[in-house]
Formats: structure tokens, sequence, C-alpha cells
């Protein structure tokens, strides 16, 4: 692999002038404004006919404007200006690809490169609309510093809002933003920006690759979105989807040229049969400049700072993870040379040193999320950069679901817990969280809903007393959270509405519910009820958030358990010389109960699940300090007694140690 890699890597300084040119190509391609405010049009159509430009700039003339052929299945057009020298085509028009088919046929198409996609109100179809504002936003502030601790807030900015409507980049910017400074997340994964047609996909099935989805507004709004966050700090990853497209031909990628090919491999291997998608050749020349200018372009033009890759699974094996468990040996993605597709894997190479060309970027943040367990092999290509790369670790959450869908909460075993959140490589980063987009949408259920279910409509206020359901979903709620935050992994990442509770699923306006969006919102005027007990959810997943931000235990060495008691359904555990204690038990108390601890000093709680102002009893005195005795005890060198009420997490610090 490495040998074939420094083989194209030749053919590229060769060919293309050098992998930081290739990866430039957006460029050259689609449509670019020359010095002298001439347009050059560039598209690669290997099995056309004759391709022609169309559109307002032209009265529609299909075959005014023709491309000349060049090599390699490419077609060039130049349009001079006019004659009071502004661009033939002027901003917000629109245009259209005319391919001529060697069968005849006259296809009307987007180009692949386009910047800016739309559609009319009553349009099924989107139009290529030319994006060339006399004055684009400029974006100001720099880019914040890798936080040393990643704390991700997942989010999608067409449901981020209260009201059933698709809300806007704006709204994201004034409303959300804010939240999710207090709330203490220093990293944003947007979801759903890469243009799609289908708006219940999720984003899922992308049609235009470079376009920013224009439902929710335009290319300066989300460049003021990303502006806006950065100056709060604030790093934003993109979701990115190159494991498939959509199979729209209009306004899509598939049959750009009228072959079956061209971007994909031809079916039955360019099909995904789950997904009702094509699937891209990465052994191509031309799909490999075509999706690597896309992350650099993403990277550059709206200064991402980072990447999540969704669908790694598919993309890395032929038979894409269809009907195929995996238990994560590496023989699995090693040996098996039928089964793993070594085009991906030199496509995920480069892809992640793309970022390493950058001169933007110190670091770049990539997260794959994938279920196989494994994680790509990166080659850097330059000294200097560095690629940080997280596994998603999809387990987690599944494994939440699954205790709480099957047990009892008194048959919960707190070996396999801690199994399962500490089962990772070492030295292998993960993203750890107890629930994601995917438990949000109908058919599912939220970790809240799951918890409390139909009471969360009718005693969530804490105007009436709390009743044992809402009661025992809130301590839990907290718990699994705080639990996953601790011990799962080197990054936490949380989905918009979860951390306060949200009480419903996630369901897109579409044909089986009569195109509503009563579902495709995220309520935050919950949280700003004083009355609500979703308030007082969110006060401790910022408050969780802040603790860690202070004593950076997602960025210190693997947990350290020293108990996970069946009987007690009690775990303890220490990392970065913070001490976790959870009492699991739904009735048991316990008054003076013996916790390992490394370092010896004076502890005292800093986070507390029992806590009023979290919808907790109150049972814990902050103000009590926890005195180390020289015993050793579970594997440490010294040990306390605490006292942990049922159904409560704690986290102590020690006042000796300058955090």
């Amino acid at each position: 692999r490495y040998d074939l890699l420094q083989k194209v890597l030749f053919q590229l300084e060769e060919a293309e002038g050098g992998f930081d040119q290739f990866t430039r190509s957006y460029w050259s391609f689609g449509v670019q404004r020359l010095p002298d405010n001439s347009l050059f049009f560039k598209e690669w159509a290997p099995a056309a006919e004759a391709l022609f430009l169309t559109g307002d700039f032209n009265g529609w003339d299909k075959f005014s404007h023709p491309y000349s052929k060049r090599d390699f299945g490419k077609w060039e057009l130049t349009l001079p200006p006019k004659h009071d020298m502004s661009p033939a085509v002027d901003h917000n028009s629109k245009l259209k690809v005319v391919v001529h088919t060697k069968q005849g046929e006259r296809l009307y198409r987007i180009s692949p490169w386009a910047k800016y996609v739309n559609r009319e109100e009553k349009s099924i179809i989107y139009d290529w609309v030319h994006w060339d504002p006399p004055h684009p936003y400029v974006q100001i502030h720099p880019r914040p510093q890798k936080p040393s601790s990643l704390r991700i807030y997942e989010a999608h900015v067409g449901i981020a809002s209260p009201e059933g409507k698709i809300a806007s980049y704006t709204n994201f910017t004034t409303n959300v933003l804010p939240r999710i400074k207090d709330l203490g997340y220093n990293c944003i994964q947007l979801m759903a920006i890469m243009e799609h047609a289908y708006y219940a996909s999720f984003g899922y099935q992308v049609t235009s690759f470079f376009a920013a989805s224009s439902r929710y507004g335009t290319p300066d709004e989300l460049k003021q979105l990303i502006d806006v966050a950065h100056s709060m700090g604030i790093i934003v990853l993109l979701d990115v989807v190159h494991s498939h497209a959509s199979k729209n031909t209009e306004d899509g990628l598939n049959f750009f040229d009228g072959s079956d090919s061209c971007f994909f491999h031809s079916p039955p291997r360019g099909e995904h049969t789950l997904w009702d998608s094509r699937l891209f050749n990465y052994s191509s020349w031309e799909v490999l400049r075509f999706l690597l200018s896309n992350l650099r372009w993403w990277m550059e033009e709206y200064r991402f700072d980072g990447f999540r890759f969704d669908g790694v699974t598919s993309m890395l094996y032929h038979h894409h993870g269809i009907g195929v468990g995996f238990s994560g040996d590496y023989s699995e993605y090693f040996g098996l040379p039928r089964q793993v597709d070594s085009d991906l894997l030199f496509y995920s190479t480069l892809a992640q040193n793309c970022h390493c060309e950058s001169t933007l970027l110190p670091t770049t943040e990539l997260c794959s999320r994938q279920v196989s367990g494994t994680l790509p092999t990166i080659v850097a290509l330059r000294s200097g950069q560095t690629v940080l790369i997280f596994r998603v670790a999809f387990a987690s959450e599944r494994f939440w679901l699954w205790i709480l869908k099957e047990f009892k909460d008194e048959d919960w075993d707190m070996g396999n817990i801690v199994y399962t959140l500490t089962n990772r490589r070492y030295g292998e980063k993960c993203i750890a969280y107890a629930e994601s987009h995917d438990q949000a949408l109908v058919g599912d259920k939220s970790l809240a809903f799951w918890l409390m279910d139909k009471e969360m409509y009718t005693n969530m206020s804490s105007l009436i007393p709390m009743t044992p359901i809402i009661d025992r979903g809130m301590q839990l709620h907290k718990m699994i959270r705080l639990l996953t935050h601790g011990l799962g992994g080197e990054g936490y990442l949380n989905f918009m509405g979860n951390e306060f509770g949200h009480p419903e699923w996630l369901d897109f306006p579409r044909k089986g519910n009569d195109q509503s969006y009563h579902y495709a919102r995220r309520q935050f005027n919950l949280v700003d009820e004083d009355h609500l007990r979703y308030r007082q959810l969110y006060f401790f997943d910022r408050d969780m958030n802040r603790t860690e931000d202070k004593y950076g235990w997602l960025a210190a060495p693997a947990a350290f358990v020293s108990a996970k008691h069946e009987e007690d359904k009690v775990i303890v555990f220490d990392r970065a010389d913070v001490l976790f204690v959870f009492n699991f038990h739904p009735t048991k108390s316990f008054q003076d109960y013996r916790v390992a601890v490394e370092a010896p000093g004076k502890y005292r709680i800093k986070l507390d699940s029992d806590d009023v102002q979290y919808g907790g009893h109150g049972r814990l005195d902050h103000h009590t300090d926890f005195f180390t005795e020289p015993k050793p005890f579970n594997g440490r060198a010294n040990s306390m007694q605490v006292y942990i009420p049922c159904r409560t997490a704690i986290v102590l610090a020690n006042e000796e140690i300058d955090y």
C-alpha cells in the first residue's frame, strides 16, 4: 500500500503539478472568474458526445455556447465579459450543462462542482445558481486552537428551532451558538450541510458536494455561522458523506455524462442496495480529484476545522457491512483483501493527508464513524502538521439502549457496563456518546424517552411532586451521560436537545406524515421555562462539561477502575486525579463506603447528580471534606470513606492538587 501511495504521488507531481495543486482543482473546474472578468468553465464528462452551456445569460439557448473537447474526457468553455466588462453570467442567475450522449440523448445537468444550488418553491428539481456576490462575506476571526479535550455538539441547522419550519443559518448563529457556548461544548459537528435534494434523508443522500444547502440560507450566512463560532473559541466539523451519493440524475452526479459509471462503479458494484444510492469509484483519477478537492474546498472556502466521515464501514469493505458481524480483530481489516476495498484505503490515506497540505491548519480533527472496529491507517506526507483521528465509539450508545430495553435496574451488570465503555485499543482515540442523532429518529427513542416516556408530557413541572418514573428517569439520565463522559473515550459527543432530555423523536416532513414539521424541530423553549425539569437536566450537562474543562479527564490517560461491585451496583474509577463514584442501586444508599484513590489529600465534591438544581434530592453536603487514609484498597495506594445515596453520581477532586 505504501509503495502504491508513493507511485501515485510521483504521478501527481508529474501530471498535476503536485498533490497540493491536485487537491485544489476547484480553482479550475466548474466555473471560475478570471482577472479580466472572463468566465472559464470546465467539466469532466468522458462518455459525452458534446457539451453546451445554457442559462439565463443566453436566453436558455441550448446550442449557442458549446464546450471544447480536451484530453482525458475534459471539456472547456470561456465566456468573454460583457461590453461593460462585467461577467457574462450575473450573480444569482441560473445555468445548466447540456450533455449530448453518444446514444443521441440530450440531458440537462448541474455541474458537479456547482457552489450553490437552489430550488423554486413548487419545484422538485434543484437549479444550478451562479454564486459570485459583489461583496462576499469575509471571515475575520482566527481559527481557535485545538482544544485539549474534545466535547462535540452534534447539530442540524434545519431543526434547530422550536418552530415547525426549516430553520436558518442565521437562526443557528443567533440563537443556538450562545447555548452551545454556555453548555461548555468546544466543537460543533454540523450535519446535512452538503446539499441534498431529499430533506428527510438527514443529509445522507448528497446531490451537490460543493454546495452548502440553500434551504437554510446562503453560503455567506454559513460562513458567518462558522466565523462567529470561531469567535467563541468553538471549532466546527463538517459531517462528510463520501461513502455514497444520491441516485438523482438531473440535480445529482448520477449519469452525469449519460453513462452508468463516470463518478461511480458500474452496477452492481456501483450500487448500495440498502441505501438505494451510488458508490464512488475510488480508483478513478478524476474521482480522487473531485473528492479530495471537495475536502479542501470546505476547509479553505468555509474554514471548517475538520471532518466526521460517515459510512466508513461501507467504504472499507466490498460487502459494505451488509449481513456481516465484526469482532474488531485486525485480521478482518488486513487479512482479507477480497473483502477490503484497497482503493478506499488508498483514498483514505490521501484524504487524511489532504488536510496536512493546508497551510491554514496546524491541526485537523477527523472523526470516523464505522462499526467494524478498524481505523484507516495514516501516512504523513509532510512534517510539522498533525492529523488527529478519532473513532466514534458506536457500541456505547447501542449498549445503553440495550440495557434500558432488556433489563430491570437491579439486574444491571456493572462489569459489563465498565467493559463496554473501556473496550478500546490502547492509544486509539475514541469519541464516546450515550446517544446520537440515530436515537432521535422516529422508530426509536432518545434516552430520556426510554426512561420517562409519556410522563415527559405531563409530569416535568417542578411545581408538582416528582413521580417515581420522572425521578428514576432524571437520575439515570444524568448518571449514564456522566459515566460515558468520564469513562468512555478521549472525546464526548451529544446530539442537540439530548442534553436536556428532549421529549420527542425526530421525523422529517415526508409523504408518510403529510409533510409535517411537527417533529422536525428541537424545543429549546422548554429549557427557558423556569418551572420545567428540562432546565435541570440542561444545567447538569452544562456543569458536567465545565467540570471536565477544569480537570481535563478526556485528555488524560484511560481511567483506572477500582470498583465494579455487582451487589452494591457501585462503580468507582479515577482519571486525571479526579475520582468518580456511581451508585446505580435503585434503593440502597451507603453511608461510609470505602473507595480507592491514588493521590493522598483532601477531596471535595465538584459535581453531584443529586444536587437540587439538577433535579436531585440534595442529600449531600458539598462543603464536606473527605480525607484519604494510607490504606491500600482495590489496587490504589490510598482510600477514604464517602456517602453515596442511591442513584447518585459524584465527582471529587483533590483540593491539594493544582489542576
